[in-house]
């Protein structure tokens, strides 16, 4: 009987913690909530010989320099040899960018991005997307958010691209993800 009891109580502890994991990341809103943004998001890059990790591109960050402001989350992917994002040179690029993404209802979502090459997204404290190493535009897990309240939201990204084709998008939504706008984004 005990060993039962054990065994029961084992597996409640299992699906708990199964379900504990399966919650939605809940987002912390910017307090205060920021006004008078410009659209888009501030951007920083780092131009090292050879970036291959996130721990790399975080390195690189150190001698960050500012760069002209991201439109959005929304960069298709280049032919190789166009530049990377709003950055001066397509390759070995790394990128730090920060801002706000505005949600106008609360509730669940479903957040992924496309990446080319390694991602290390953060919004509202939550990491949300995350690829570490180098592909071809590809999507990262979806992962499900709580958005407690309509407003913005910090955004924290590292970003690097290699070599070839670049590419880095945004999608969230209460269903499936769809492409977040431009005017989605502040700094």
């Amino acid at each position: 009987m005990k060993m039962f009891k054990t065994a029961a109580l084992a597996a409640t502890t299992i699906v708990l913690a199964t379900a504990t994991l399966a919650a939605p990341l809940k987002l912390t809103p910017a307090n205060p909530q920021p006004s008078g943004l410009k659209q888009g998001l501030a951007v920083e890059y780092a131009y090292p010989p050879d970036v291959k990790s996130l721990n790399q591109a975080n390195r690189a960050l150190k001698r960050a320099k500012a760069g002209p402001a991201l439109s959005g989350l929304d960069y298709r992917d280049t032919l190789d040899g166009d530049n990377t994002l709003t950055a001066k040179q397509a390759h070995n690029v790394v990128a730090g960018i920060s801002g706000y993404v505005k949600f106008d209802a609360p509730g669940t979502y479903n957040i992924d991005f496309l990446t080319n090459d390694g991602l290390d997204a953060k919004v509202g404290g939550q990491t949300v997307g995350y690829f570490d190493g180098r592909q071809k535009c590809f999507e990262t897990r979806a992962v499900q958010v709580e958005v407690p309240q309509a407003g913005w939201y910090p955004v924290d990204i590292t970003y690097f691209q290699r070599a070839g084709t670049a590419c880095l998008h945004m999608r969230a939504g209460q269903g499936a993800p769809e492409w977040m706008p431009d005017a989605a984004f502040g700094h």
